[in-house]
């Protein structure tokens, strides 16, 4: 809760505004293919309507990492992996949806309305909200999407010894793949936007369950 408490807002004075609808949350456990464990707060979406908005997110397809490794590969690149920890939250939902406050929330908090104001994880449009986010910020820094597949992001670099190529971010939902001779200066400029994992930040030995 402490990560996901950041998704909710409670009304000072404790009353829901019009058009809000009331739908439940739930605790998610998993074990991850490290043996790792986690916990997540999610949204029940079977009680929410349908968005207006679109809900489609897209993600780098397995042909173009592969054609990213081998282009890294050819021109003497450097390859950067780091994950985004809880991506979704980092953008905020156009859902008007609240929940009931329960224990997860602290003591003090049980039976209050909790208004929903971030892309929560099980929320319809939530992936799509956090694409649209991670999109902007990566178009903010000077990229441009690849026309072949828009979640390719590349820009014009130049190396030290004069070598012109281009440096690519690659986004698969919050796994984020950079290619450049210096990836470490892209990887900053995002940490500056998200909390990225430290741990995660390395050069793949494993990418979307591929071995490199």
């Amino acid at each position: 809760m402490k990560n996901v408490g950041i998704a909710f807002t409670f009304p000072e004075d404790g009353v829901v505004p019009p058009g809000y609808k009331l739908i439940p949350c739930h605790m998610v456990f998993d074990v991850k293919t490290d043996l790792s464990r986690k916990a997540r707060l999610v949204a029940g979406d079977h009680k929410t309507d349908p968005p207006k908005e679109s809900t489609y997110s897209s993600v780098v397809s397995h042909d173009s990492v592969r054609i990213a490794f081998l282009i890294a590969a050819l021109n003497g690149l450097e390859v950067l992996m780091g994950d985004v920890q809880n991506a979704y939250l980092n953008a905020p939902t156009k859902e008007k949806t609240y929940t009931i406050a329960g224990l997860e929330f602290g003591a003090n908090k049980v039976g209050l309305p909790a208004l929903i104001t971030r892309a929560l994880y099980g929320l319809k449009s939530s992936a799509a909200r956090w694409h649209d986010h991670i999109l902007a910020t990566i178009r903010d820094m000077g990229f441009r999407s690849c026309l072949a597949d828009p979640d390719v992001w590349m820009r014009a670099n130049t190396k030290p010894d004069g070598f012109q190529y281009y440096e690519y971010v690659l986004v698969y939902i919050d796994d984020i793949l950079v290619i450049s001779h210096d990836p470490h200066k892209v990887m900053d400029a995002l940490k500056k936007q998200y909390t990225i994992k430290p741990d995660s930040i390395k050069p793949p030995d494993v990418y979307l369950g591929a071995e490199i």
